[in-house]
């Protein structure tokens, strides 16, 4: 009789724990930041800032690429006036410091702009996945992340890319109101 009790205790329990394990959605965070609408673009915004903060970064790296060459030619090194090569390297001094400042300007800023996307993009996701989990019925949603392994009938992450994309075009209709279309501006 305890042996049937214990076999009855143990087959509640997992009764219990695979519908409870059926009452949750998995989410793939890096999945819904590739494919969704809001996500494409933020990298984009992202990649645009990159090359408008990277294109001072070239000038003044060429700049300095073309003083060093000049330093190492010893004829065009001979030609000069001392006050001219003193001239030279306050040149090169100043834009070597100016190249610091960019890097750090140009690092300090993608890094607040990453932060700034992930945020966004972690409002966008949470709010996504707790629409789908209501009409779902699930208790809980997870980051792919945070498990080593899971049914992949959990996944829900197609569903909240949905639903992101569903909120993205709302929202894209509402600043088209707000805001009107350059040729309606030109019209009026």
């Amino acid at each position: 009789m305890k042996r049937l009790s214990k076999y009855l205790t143990v087959a509640c329990l997992t009764a219990g724990s695979l519908s409870a394990a059926e009452n949750f959605g998995i989410v793939n965070f890096s999945t819904c930041v590739t494919d969704s609408k809001i996500g494409k673009e933020e990298q984009t915004n992202f990649d645009n800032m990159k090359k408008q903060l990277g294109a001072h970064l070239e000038e003044t790296e060429k700049q300095i690429n073309d003083l060093s060459m000049k330093f190492n030619d010893p004829e065009y090194m001979d030609g000069l006036s001392p006050e001219a090569e003193d001239e030279m390297k306050n040149k090169m001094r100043m834009l070597s410091e100016e190249m610091n400042r960019y890097q750090n300007q140009y690092y300090q800023m993608l890094n607040q702009a990453n932060m700034r996307i992930i945020q966004v993009l972690s409002t966008s996701i949470n709010t996504a996945s707790e629409k789908v989990a209501k009409e779902k019925k699930l208790s809980m949603v997870i980051n792919k992340d945070a498990c080593f392994y899971y049914a992949h009938n959990l996944d829900i992450t197609t569903q909240v890319i949905s639903e992101m994309d569903k909120s993205y075009d709302q929202e894209a209709k509402k600043a088209a109101v707000v805001q009107p279309a350059p040729q309606e501006e030109k019209a009026q």
